[in-house]
């Protein structure tokens, strides 16, 4: 059986491996921008190496950026146990929206050249969006079914604006991260849809670290009952003796 001080390391563990894997999806996802990267940088041309392979690099870094939004929009960091076909589904989902949202941006700029009124298109991901497998499947690193706010939104009546699904999960940020994210959003001039997108990953990437932040006050005061039952039968270690000295 496990210690406390193991089981605490495990779970620290899982979340820190989870978010590796949640980059390392990404970088999967844009395997072909990295090598065209790679390729640009190797081979091309001197308009290429004058300017850095600027365009390939830009491509590249877009694409890790947005896939990644995509993935922790999606609950890959939710949970550090999931099934691996599950994974891989929800990777597949992320890449799949992120080109169709490379097609929907190449229609409205088509359009704004032949002076053309802007195509409008379906939100990309829904407020109630969690993978192209069964949604209640998908659970919180507390192991607990989605969020109440994600499941309220699944009920409503109506789908939510990019406005209201942003604010949604801004709400779940400190007010000093949501300004930072705002400032940022307005110097890179994010589309409404790209600051849901970036909200809802802060807000998702929030949610998951709340979960594992409660599961280790679970498990300290689960160790500290223990302890505390140690002492009142006598059987006190050093361990908690030493715990005591330092006011545990």
């Amino acid at each position: 059986m496990k210690s406390d001080q193991e089981k605490l390391a495990d779970l620290l563990d899982g979340y820190k491996s989870q978010k590796a894997r949640t980059e390392k999806a990404a970088m999967e996802n844009c395997a072909l921008e990295q090598q065209a990267m790679s390729d640009c940088y190797r081979g091309g041309n001197w308009k290429d190496k004058m300017t850095m392979c600027r365009a390939e690099n830009r491509a590249f870094e877009r694409c890790y950026t947005m896939q990644a939004r995509f993935l922790k929009a999606l609950g890959y960091l939710s949970a550090s146990d999931r099934p691996g076909d599950v994974e891989e589904k929800i990777q597949m989902h992320a890449d799949t929206l992120y080109h169709r949202m490379l097609d929907q941006e190449a229609a409205i700029a088509e359009a704004k050249a032949q002076d053309l009124p802007p195509p409008t298109f379906e939100p990309l991901i829904s407020s109630s969006d969690t993978a192209p497998a069964d949604p209640t499947q998908h659970t919180t690193s507390t192991g607990q079914p989605i969020s109440a706010s994600a499941a309220a939104t699944i009920s409503s009546a109506r789908p939510l604006s990019y406005e209201e699904s942003k604010d949604m999960y801004l709400r779940k940020l400190k007010p000093e991260v949501r300004e930072v994210l705002e400032q940022d959003w307005e110097k890179n001039k994010l589309s409404p849809q790209e600051r849901m997108l970036a909200a809802r990953a802060s807000g998702m990437e929030a949610e998951a670290g709340i979960g594992v932040a409660n599961q280790v006050g679970e498990l300290m005061q689960e160790t500290q009952r223990k302890r505390d039952q140690r002492r009142k039968e006598g059987k006190g270690t050093l361990g908690d003796t030493v715990s005591g000295w330092l006011g545990r």
